[in-house]
């Protein structure tokens, strides 16, 4: 399976984000803070056979920070847009104009099946801060350079997970070691819950879809559990915090190396 997905314009990408257009830091701000404005990173990337598909941005209970907040874009290469594929390699970008995020670039993984955006470990990719633009010390085109470089590598990577099978022992233990990245400690749910496939395609039990199936169930919640301490039931919510997210999926990541790890000697934890 493979979806045709179409690059964001400016115009688009404006009625999606202000945020991405501002021109200047919160007032709260250092003057020592260098400012960049998002989009002049986009275009930069976007210079370099990278193209923005989607935007995420963090809500805000302050009004005054609306505009400054934190953001992620994703950009999906050239090649990957002519041709795409059931898996992805993406570029991400993060940033905020009110010093809540710091202006980096990671890579993730998309899988089409199940629409999930996938954030890479940094054991497995370095996150790049970013800190200057133009000709010198152009911290951009270097992590765009080292992105794509690696892109090859990360989709090996997908392969080999694939290819390891997991027996139901080993794939409840996953979803076990998975619990205490989405849920604090006197929160009690059934581990194989997050088992649970949501579409026919996804009950397998090759390593990479069982990390998929866990992703799934922790960040879009539904996953009823009991608080230890009130003995209240409860129903997880839909993670929309950006940096959980993000922190979500590298702990599943980082899990499923180690698994593989495990399972094949020959297995490379490091890209």
């Amino acid at each position: 399976m493979s979806v045709k997905i179409k690059p964001l314009s400016n115009e688009q990408l404006n009625s999606i984000a202000l945020t991405l257009f501002t021109q200047e830091p919160h007032s709260e701000v250092s003057d020592k803070y260098h400012f960049i404005p998002t989009i002049d990173v986009i275009e930069e990337i976007r210079a370099n056979n990278w193209y923005p598909v989607n935007v995420a941005v963090a809500n805000v209970r302050d009004e005054e920070k609306e505009g400054f907040q934190q953001h992620c874009v994703r950009f999906r290469h050239f090649e990957d847009l002519l041709n795409p594929k059931d898996n992805a390699v993406e570029l991400l970008l993060f940033n905020s104009h009110d010093r809540s995020k710091a202006f980096s670039i990671s890579a993730g993984i998309f899988r089409f099946v199940c629409a999930n955006g996938l954030v890479i470990s940094d054991s497995v990719f370095e996150t790049y801060k970013i800190k200057h633009l133009g000709e010198r010390d152009n911290d951009v085109s270097n992590a765009v350079a080292n992105i794509t470089a690696i892109k090859p590598k990360l989709m090996q990577k997908i392969e080999k997970l694939e290819s390891i099978t997991l027996n139901q022992s080993e794939k409840e233990s996953f979803a076990k070691y998975s619990i205490p990245l989405r849920f604090e400690e006197h929160l009690e749910i059934n581990h194989n819950d997050l088992l649970i496939p949501h579409r026919e395609q996804d009950s397998k039990d090759d390593l990479y879809t069982v990390l998929n199936v866990i992703q799934e169930n922790l960040l879009r919640g539904n996953i009823q559990g009991i608080n230890k301490d009130t003995k209240r039931r409860f129903t997880s919510k839909e993670i929309t915090s950006i940096s959980k997210d993000t922190e979500v999926n590298k702990g599943i990541w980082d899990i499923a190396e180690k698994i593989a790890s495990i399972k094949d000697s020959n297995y490379l934890v490091a890209a």
